[in-house]
């Protein structure tokens, strides 16, 4: 069975593999379904990991928005042709790189990266 450190690290995996394409940026992201289906799965594995992490732990780190990230994760898995990308676009601008840090920050703490 899984640990919650090592579903914390699958989150910060998929949020490195977000960041990938979207360096190469918005327009991209837009105009190249393989580069969308490439988020999309991210984001599902994000939100799985999110969902997989004991409740104790959420509850020591609540500062992460566990409920949003497997809501999205949940939106993205059964409401497919309901997705908007400049909001997903959005999500990674705004929401990924501060997620990212929190992430890094408790790994860090746990031990987990150097």
């Amino acid at each position: 069975m899984r640990d919650d450190r090592e579903w914390l690290a699958d989150m910060f995996e998929a949020i490195s593999n977000i960041e990938k394409y979207a360096l190469r940026g918005r327009d991209a992201f837009l105009q190249e379904e393989l580069i969308q289906v490439w988020m999309r799965y991210h984001f599902q594995v994000l939100g799985e990991a999110g969902r997989n992490i004991s409740g104790q732990f959420k509850e020591e780190y609540s500062d992460i928005p566990w409920s949003k990230l497997i809501a999205f994760r949940n939106m993205l898995m059964h409401h497919y042709f309901a997705i908007d990308l400049k909001v997903v676009w959005n999500i990674i601008i705004q929401d990924l790189p501060p997620l990212k840090r929190q992430v890094e920050a408790i790994l860090r703490q746990k031990g987990e990266v150097g």
